[in-house]
């Protein structure tokens, strides 16, 4: 065997993912800092606690339809990438870049940013008497990211075992949320759940209601992201869609119950006042030891966790594209000692760092959320567009056939989500963020269709790509031509 062979089956990728771990990559992904920021974001646009329940409850509705359509699209083309290669395959290479692009400068770096965010305030508000100023916040969340990124890079067994510990801390941090609202609620303190108070101050315009589906669609971002890893999960065809009808349910469930307690502990005006609502929500209801010192480590771990599964998750994704020679060549370089994509890595952690400086949380989750609900806009648009034009042979012979009115009741949820916010009394963001998208399309005409260059652009562009071989010793991804 020489020696290319030998390195292609150490790195090949094998369908060595369960049913359990398939849940568990959902579950991992969804849960990070979204339940414990996004409370306040639903609530300053729905305007009552009533409306901001609906909207979570809703919002897990959205992400249930989203993934049965998720399921049919993983199964009828079995590859991995997820949106990028559903879209590639559906409408040809241009939109699938613009997804690529999206994915670079604005999801995966956002969701870092968002998440690393959360985790700086809430990780320092207990060494504040008051707001942590911003400037400390992003410089702390920046070390988080560099930290990660550093793990990540250096061994995907050390970053699978830091994932595994966070997980089991994020569900400890919501368990103990919701036993504590439940006591909380059996001592009779049901004020703010009944009427009149929990119907005050609704919010009824549906611009403004699709704004706090942004936060809480938000929450649920990631329930298709087992569909980036379909040709490593076992027995797909039944996997894939059993742990979505497991996965989604429950996190609905217990993303009601965190707002339940939420609400059964504090007033609207406390949540709106705080900057951190489950350390609000613990000094209130378990003293200054919950709310200085159990909550702020739950809530930080559960959100380093979700860090380090963006980064093992989405750096994998550039390969797909890089392979289809519609990202650099480095984006499918992987570490010869350490077999990690160094590169993308380095890449996916620089410009999440970037991206904390760009604007306040919930501007960064409007952006992520509308460059969310176009790809899956996308996507679900592709399924339509293969349902009319695939051989009838190939749409017979499909491993998991969903009704048509799924792909058709999630298209327009994505429609609603991406045209009502415009009409928003600050619409400027998602203006931006649709600036962005659209910014790709002279990035893939100058370099992705023209193949032209200088010799010298060529030239510089091998040599900074062998500087980075040298200084990363790293090689193309080799599974990839195997």
């Amino acid at each position: 065997m020489s020696e290319k062979d030998e390195t292609s089956s150490i790195i090949r990728l094998k369908p060595r993912i369960s049913l359990f771990s398939g849940c568990t990559i959902i579950m991992g992904c969804i849960i990070g800092s979204g339940i414990f920021v996004s409370p306040k974001g639903v609530l300053l646009e729905a305007g009552s606690a009533g409306m901001s329940l609906l909207i979570w409850l809703l919002s897990g509705a959205f992400a249930m339809v989203g993934a049965i359509c998720y399921s049919e699209l993983g199964t009828l083309i079995p590859k991995s990438g997820g949106d990028y290669a559903y879209i590639y395959e559906a409408f040809g290479p241009l939109p699938a870049f613009l997804f690529l692009w999206v994915a670079l400068v604005i999801i995966n770096p956002t969701s870092l940013a968002i998440i690393a965010i959360t985790c700086a305030t809430y990780a320092l508000q207990p060494f504040y008497s008051c707001p942590v100023p911003d400037v400390v916040v992003n410089l702390f969340a920046g070390c988080i990211i560099a930290v990660l990124t550093f793990i990540n890079c250096w061994d995907v067994r050390m970053a699978t075992r830091t994932n595994d510990f966070f997980t089991i801390t994020k569900l400890l941090a919501l368990s103990l949320i919701i036993v504590s609202g439940g006591y909380w609620l059996s001592l009779g303190h049901v004020d703010n759940l009944v009427m009149p108070d929990v119907n005050e101050g609704t919010q009824t315009k549906l611009a403004a209601i699709a704004m706090a589906f942004y936060s809480g669609v938000f929450s649920f971002s990631g329930f298709s992201f087992l569909n980036f890893v379909t040709e490593e999960l076992k027995n797909p065809f039944r996997n894939l869609p059993r742990a979505i009808y497991i996965s989604i349910p429950v996190i609905t469930v217990v993303y009601m119950f965190v707002n339940v307690a939420y609400f059964s502990v504090l007033t609207v005006d406390e949540i709106l006042d705080s900057d951190a609502v489950a350390i609000t929500f613990a000094d209130k209801i378990l003293g200054s030891f919950g709310s200085k010192i159990l909550m702020p480590m739950f809530v930080s771990f559960s959100c380093v966790g979700s860090l380090n599964g963006i980064l093992i998750t989405c750096s994998r994704m550039f390969f797909s594209g890089a392979r289809n020679n519609q990202l650099p060549e480095l984006f499918a370089m992987i570490s010869i000692k350490q077999l990690t994509p160094i590169p993308s890595l380095i890449f996916l952690g620089g410009t999440s760092i970037v991206m904390l400086f760009i604007g306040n949380v919930f501007q960064l989750i409007n952006y992520l959320t509308f460059a969310d609900s176009l790809v899956f806009f996308a996507s679900t648009a592709g399924l339509l567009k293969l349902r009319a034009t695939l051989p009838s042979s190939v749409l017979e012979n499909r491993p998991i056939k969903i009704s048509i009115l799924y792909p058709i009741l999630f298209f327009l949820m994505c429609i609603f989500l991406l045209v009502l916010p415009f009409f928003h009394s600050d619409p400027w963001e998602l203006i931006y963020g649709l600036f962005l998208v659209l910014s790709g399309i002279p990035v893939y005409t100058l370099f992705v269709h023209n193949k032209w260059r200088p010799d010298f652009v060529n030239s510089m562009w091998i040599g900074f790509t062998h500087l980075v071989q040298k200084l990363l010793y790293c090689i193309p991804d080799l599974s990839a031509s195997s």
